[in-house]
């Protein structure tokens, strides 16, 4: 970790406030009646409610949607043994993932005991509060006994993911790899690098779903697992060791239809692949280096499979794609454990949506990519909003089934569609986005190359890898202040750098380009050049413009209304497109919602509104959204004959003349937009089904003032404003615009 990613993780955990977790009421508490129903005296009501039926504890508290992340920090991701105290950010990621993935509100415990038995008292005296726990970070072979005891003495589910969240994912991209690779899981031979509680965890799995034990040989860091052992001989591992004479894991390896690694990196050695059985699995997870890195295989062994723990290669084994909703389906089922059929519900549930054709939203919010089932395509991708909907229905499918459902699901179907609410959060925004983005490097060229928001945010494209960044400004200037804000992007080497005070033959080039298009504008050839060298947004626009970047992001500290002129002036609409428009989302705690126009039509006419709606709807879908639009007025429904209404409504009927399948309807209330009871109210028919999630309002105001209104009483973070109708991707940015901000917008530019 270098010191500028280390001060940026130090910022991002203390600020605004520390840590990364709140706790925020439900119900709310406005008035003295709201007081006396939730305290005293009317909390006694439910009280007695659960001394009569404790199962009612479910009905009037959290408890039912509420998991412990309990760990004692003997074994903290690649830190080691760093205490109670040092693991809590870690246990509070954790936390947050649960609540982003799968509105499971959870709270992080830090338990300062080393001794298993006084761990198994604290954590089992918490029953009372949650309705499961998750158990991190514990030393092996500790966590082995921990685990059992607590699952002996409690009767919730008790799951440590180090363990079962990676044999679950990694049986997943077995299952999965074995089917294309013609082989049975029955026939197969196995080596392991690493015999750690992961390691055991996921040959205990994969052994129960049909694994000879006899196929498997563990190795660790004291060499082969074998029969006389004596040296770190975990109690788990007895039943795998093996009468054999091998002690190296470079002696056993030769025939190995599967090498499992979760052990250190570079332990495989390039020169033991030919020595695989044909067509070999790869599992090389240690983290943040593999074992082996995919691209030596591929090079050497073009019939292997390849996964690693890490993002950047495809099928990443990552934990986030079944912890989250493993425990979604048990709590909701009420189950009193987390039993080997529900994960192997997990395990098939997990396989079985990476065999799926995906759907055309989902292949849209991975970059357009097929995702079709095949070598670099086993598992599926975390962001992939289906998870929740294929997993969680699947555990509480077999729980009932294994009879630990106190509450069986009855309605599947019913309870897949409730779980859909939680698929289309705030984070599943962007990250689509981003995963497009690194699939298509792109070179983008920044306006403000010299502003310290650009300059950072270059550094988190270059290493997030989501483009190649061309930066416009002077030289000394941009390595001064690369220099003087401890940044490691290298000028030439990670970053390109135009500067216009230097009369370059690129400079030239395009100043006789931008000069032809303005000729006509009222702008002389030699101002025109004066321009290109003076305003930034003109060199950018211009890059992109000659072929020299792939996409623009221009904008400076200037004002908004000036900078869009310049890029206009450069940069034509896109073929048909009467007039460009702008569009803004805002994520926010509920969700996402997109406004237009928010930045650029004064006072659009009907057509203009209905071509704006058209391209908005069609930048949505790029989301991989479904666009849901609602026309947004003074008027609800033909309430009024104002001009704004009758706009509205004429603007209604060219949309169904031009997109007949796009969900539209209006003119209504934005609360009627937002509320399909409000609606209801209204008309009794509407081609708009649930919530809008796309408001297209009359004017500039009206779309300006909602959203910087909902930006600031929800805390939610806009994104754009996003240009539409442009020949090429290029978008300005406000001036107040973030280095996370830069981020996004270079993403949504690269995607487009």
């Amino acid at each position: 970790m270098d010191e500028d990613f280390r001060q940026a993780a130090l910022d991002y955990h203390r600020l605004p406030r520390p840590g990364k977790l709140s706790v925020e009421p439900t119900k709310r508490m406005e008035t003295q009646r709201d007081l006396a129903l939730a305290y005293s005296p009317g909390v006694a009501a439910a009280c007695e409610a659960i001394v009569a039926d404790p199962d009612k504890a479910r009905d009037y508290t959290a408890r039912g949607n509420l998991v412990a992340v309990i760990t004692n920090g003997t074994a903290v991701l690649g830190l080691g043994n760093i205490g109670a105290l040092a693991s809590k950010p870690v246990m509070e990621g954790k936390v947050v993932l649960f609540r982003k993935f799968a509105g499971l509100d959870a709270f992080d415990i830090e338990v300062d005991a080393t001794d298993p038995a006084k761990f198994c008292d604290v954590v089992a005296a918490l029953e009372p509060s949650f309705g499961g726990i998750n158990l991190e970070d514990i030393k092996a072979p500790e966590c082995f006994a921990i685990e059992a005891e607590l699952r002996r003495r409690m009767k919730i589910p008790v799951f440590h993911d180090d363990q079962h969240g990676t044999a679950i994912v990694c049986a997943a991209a077995v299952r999965n790899a074995l089917l294309l690779q013609g082989k049975r899981i029955e026939d197969v031979r196995l080596v392991t690098s690493g015999a750690g509680a992961a390691a055991l965890a996921c040959v205990d799995l994969l052994v129960s779903m049909g694994l000879r034990i006899e196929n498997v040989t563990l190795t660790d860091i004291k060499g082969v697992i074998h029969e006389g052992r004596d040296a770190d001989m975990l109690p788990n591992m007895a039943r795998y060791a093996r009468a054999t004479d091998a002690r190296t894991l470079g002696e056993v390896i030769a025939g190995a239809d599967i090498f499992l690694g979760l052990s250190a990196p570079r332990v495989f050695k390039p020169e033991w692949l030919p020595l695989l059985a044909e067509k070999p699995l790869i599992l090389a997870m240690a983290n943040p280096e593999p074992e082996i890195l995919p691209e030596l295989v591929h090079a050497a062994r073009p019939d292997a499979i390849v996964a690693t723990g890490r993002s950047d290669y495809p099928n990443q084994v990552n934990n986030v794609l079944c912890f989250p909703y493993i425990f979604r389906g048990a709590l909701d089922a009420q189950a009193t454990e987390i039993n080997e059929a529900m994960k192997h519900a997990a395990v098939e549930a997990l396989a079985g949506l990476a065999r799926v054709e995906p759907e055309e939203t989902v292949a849209n919010a991975y970059g357009g990519q097929p995702l079709l089932f095949g070598h670099d395509h086993i598992i599926p991708k975390p962001f992939d909003p289906r998870l929740i909907l294929e997993i969680a229905p699947a555990v509480a499918k077999a729980a009932a089934d294994s009879g630990v459902a106190l509450r069986p699901i009855a309605d599947l179907d019913a309870y897949r569609e409730r779980l859909s609410r939680y698929s289309n959060r705030s984070i599943q925004l962007m990250m689509p986005v981003f995963e497009a983005a690194r699939r298509n490097l792109k070179r983008v060229a920044y306006a403000a190359g010299e502003s310290e928001a650009v300059l950072r945010a270059a550094q988190t494209v270059v290493d997030e890898r989501l483009a190649r960044p061309i930066l416009v400004g002077r030289r000394e200037v941009v390595t001064r202040r690369i220099e003087a804000l401890g940044l490691r992007i290298r000028i030439d080497h990670d970053i390109e750098l135009f500067d216009p005070t230097v009369e370059t033959e690129l400079f030239l080039r395009l100043g006789d380009r931008y000069a032809r298009l303005v000729e006509r504008r009222g702008v002389p050839p030699e101002a025109a050049r004066r321009r290109l060298r003076q305003q930034p947004s003109v060199a950018a626009a211009m890059l992109l413009e000659s072929g020299r970047a792939d996409a623009a992001l221009c904008g400076t500290p200037a004002d908004w209304w000036r900078e869009t002129r310049y890029v206009l002036e450069a940069i034509p609409r896109a073929e048909g497109v009467d007039r460009v428009s702008a569009l803004t989302a805002l994520i926010h705690s509920g969700g996402t919602l997109f406004f237009a126009d928010t930045h650029l039509n004064v006072d659009p006419t009907a057509e203009q509104v209905a071509e704006i709606t058209m391209l908005a709807a069609d930048q949505v879908r790029r989301f991989g959204i479904t666009p849901k639009v609602a026309l947004v007025s003074h008027s609800n429904f033909g309430a009024s004959s104002s001009p704004t209404a009758r706009k509205m409504r004429q603007a209604l009927a060219l949309i169904r003349t031009h997109a007949p399948e796009l969900e539209v309807d209006g003119e209504m209330h934005a609360d009627a937009a937002i509320n399909p009871a409000i609606r209801a109210r209204s008309v009794l028919t509407s081609a708009l089904e649930g919530a809008a999630n796309l408001l297209v309002m009359p004017s500039l105001d009206a779309a300006n003032i909602a959203l910087t209104l909902l930006s600031s009483v929800s805390k939610g973070l806009p994104v754009g404003p996003i240009l539409l109708g442009m020949a090429k991707p290029v978008h300005v940015l406000v001036p107040n615009t973030t280095t996370r901000g830069i981020v996004n917008m270079t993403a949504l530019a690269v995607a487009d």
